[in-house]
């Protein structure tokens, strides 16, 4: 479609939101030249020559909007499907925006690497490589940007054609890793991005792969402790850096988050306590936030605004010539996109460059592994009252959190297994099982690990898990081999360290009447004292994922051969259920094994 239809498309897309993308022109006036250059004698018989009349200066640049284009927590949802837009649909609002003569920059706040085959067929390869085409500006960094493995990690970075930015990602002696931000020079206005890493990112990512060689310390820190405060003046710091270096705007690039606990390292504390930011791009916790007004500690007013995940919306971040800043997300429910994906062009071919990635890999995770009679959830059958599908494997028992921890304590034959509810990644609706939909639900590549362990360490684990609760938790533990009670009446007593990782229970437990399994079926109690197997993964039992440091000290069970964590499962369907999903687990809340005594 032609430039008069982009203009078209985009008016009628900007009539649905706050943004102005469009103002009237103004222009400085015009000097003109003096008609008749003035002659003055000279005092010699030559005349002087007439000055030369002075030039027509040029006519200042028409002012523009600049649009801060913004993605986070993308997790390798590249695809347009029937409520995301996908890559190609950022190329084709990205290219919409220039057509319309606006000055684009694109953005990302982490967590776009990883989540699925694509993903981690490549250690985020492929990723990256889309990022570079749809001509990404910068990138914050998220968690599961380390999900790979720091030498992964530093590859990454090396293949981006943007600029990774973090200011609290440092060295044990302080010194950054990245560059703490990056200045953008568009419309004759400078624009600071600032990236800023949770300090979750110990235990929400692997926390072994921050340390030295022999795992006997950090070597890498996220400006942890103080209650926050470290992180506060990292990032002041830079944040005054940027605007001495001549910074017009400060924007954050934050991988942060807003849920409760992730407190003192929310982008709303962040916020409060510092001052020189105008907005914050936030991720990490799926929020979405269109626009929010939070005070700084001056009382200043900073945007702080979030787009979900996996390109369910785009961000809109638009600053006016005159300075004024307003957002919105733009998403299927905004935009015609069936209009618009017909007419604007994607003028990166990115539809052409993903549909080639995924041609190289597709016969190989097409093959048909198992079969399930029955929905595999991790969400709530019943959706919340927009609509909006509600995750519950991190909060509470489901059968496909049931299914997993099985595979591993059957391929173990150990008493108990333990599976990490944000391990367990992706529905598997009823039907044939690809071997796709299998990394979909374990994408990460753990490793099939077994330890013997003592009761104590057990129930020391499950109370880790259950102290976030109501709120979700990637730490919450689904679980074979046992049975428990949470009660939410008791408030959480785990204490844990500046990385988040668990030191003890300084107070009465929620976790009550932890039962094992016995082979005739019946349960006793567990004994505190007494010594059992516990299967899970690497993640987990021998890197401390997820601040489960108690289990790193245990006798280790060697294993004879390397089991990834998806073919724990291929296995655990295809030998022990004969091939097929079936009655035991119809129940999408599980099979009574975590029961929830919800708060009065």
């Amino acid at each position: 479609m032609k430039k008069k239809v982009f203009a078209c498309l985009l008016a009628a897309l900007m009539l649905l939101s706050v943004v102005a993308c469009a103002k009237p022109a103004t222009t400085e006036p015009v000097v003109e030249a003096t008609k008749e250059p003035v002659v003055t004698a000279a005092p010699t018989k030559e005349p002087t020559a007439a000055p030369t009349a002075e030039p027509t200066p040029e006519p200042e640049p028409e002012p523009k909007d600049i649009v801060i284009l913004y993605t986070n927590d993308v997790h390798c949802g590249v695809d347009v499907s029937a409520s995301c837009i996908g890559y190609e649909g950022v190329a084709r609002i990205k290219s919409a925006l220039e057509a319309a003569g606006k000055e684009v920059i694109l953005v990302d706040c982490g967590d776009a690497i990883q989540g699925d085959v694509i993903g981690s067929f490549s250690k985020g390869e492929n990723i990256i490589k889309i990022m570079n085409d749809l001509e990404y500006d910068v990138s914050g960094v998220g968690n599961h940007e380390f999900d790979y493995g720091m030498d992964q990690f530093m590859k990454n970075v090396a293949d981006a054609k943007f600029t990774y930015v973090s200011c609290n990602f440092a060295d044990k002696d302080g010194n950054p890793i990245l560059d703490p931000y990056i200045i953008l020079e568009k419309a004759g206005k400078k624009i600071a991005f600032v990236g800023v890493a949770t300090p979750e990112t110990y235990y929400t990512s692997t926390p072994t792969y921050f340390q030295n060689a022999d795992r006997t310390e950090y070597i890498y820190s996220f400006s942890e402790g103080d209650n926050g405060q470290k992180l506060y003046d990292v990032v002041q710091s830079s944040v005054d850096a940027a605007r001495a270096e001549g910074a017009d705007y400060v924007v954050v690039l934050s991988h942060l988050g807003t849920d409760a606990s992730s407190v003192p390292y929310t982008s709303s504390d962040l916020i409060v306590n510092t001052s020189g930011i105008d907005v914050v791009l936030d991720g990490h916790s799926h929020s979405v936030l269109e626009g929010n007004s939070v005070k700084n500690k001056e009382g200043k007013t900073v945007i702080q605004t979030s787009t979900g995940t996996k390109l369910a919306n785009v961000g809109c971040l638009t600053i006016t010539p005159e300075g004024k800043m307003s957002t919105m997300l733009i998403n299927k429910g905004a935009v015609n996109f069936a209009t618009m994906a017909g007419g604007l062009t994607d003028d990166a071919g990115v539809a052409e460059k993903i549909a080639a990635v995924k041609a190289g890999y597709k016969d190989a995770v097409s093959v048909v592994v198992a079969h399930t009679d029955v929905d595999l959830v991790v969400n709530d059958p019943t959706p919340d009252e927009n609509g909006k599908p509600i995750r519950i494997v991190r909060r509470m028992e489901t059968n496909l959190g049931d299914l997993c921890a099985d595979a591993y304590r059957n391929l173990g034959k150990t008493d108990v297994a333990f599976v990490n509810g944000g391990g367990v990644r992706d529905t598997i609706l009823k039907g044939d099982i690809t071997l796709e939909q299998i990394i979909k639900v374990h994408p990460f590549g753990n490793v099939f690990t077994v330890v013997k362990t003592s009761g104590q360490h057990i129930l020391d684990a499950l109370e880790m898990g259950a102290s976030r609760l109501p709120g979700e938790n990637g730490g919450f533990l689904q679980v074979s081999g046992l049975k428990y009670t949470i009660d939410l009446n008791v408030d959480s007593h785990v204490v844990k360290n500046e990385k988040g990782e668990f030191v003890t229970v300084d107070g009465e437990r929620r976790v009550k009447d932890v039962q094992i399994l016995q082979a005739d079926g019946s349960y006793l109690p567990i004994d505190p004292e007494g010594t059992y197997t516990l299967a899970s993964h690497d993640y987990m039992l021998k890197n401390g994922g997820d601040g489960f440091v108690m289990f790193m000290k245990d006798e280790f069970v060697q294993l004879d051969s390397y089991v990834p964590d998806n073919e724990v499962l291929i296995s655990f369907i295809r030998d022990a259920l004969g091939g097929s999903v079936g009655a035991d687990y119809v129940d999408p809340y599980g099979q009574g094994r975590i029961t929830i005594i919800p708060k009065e």
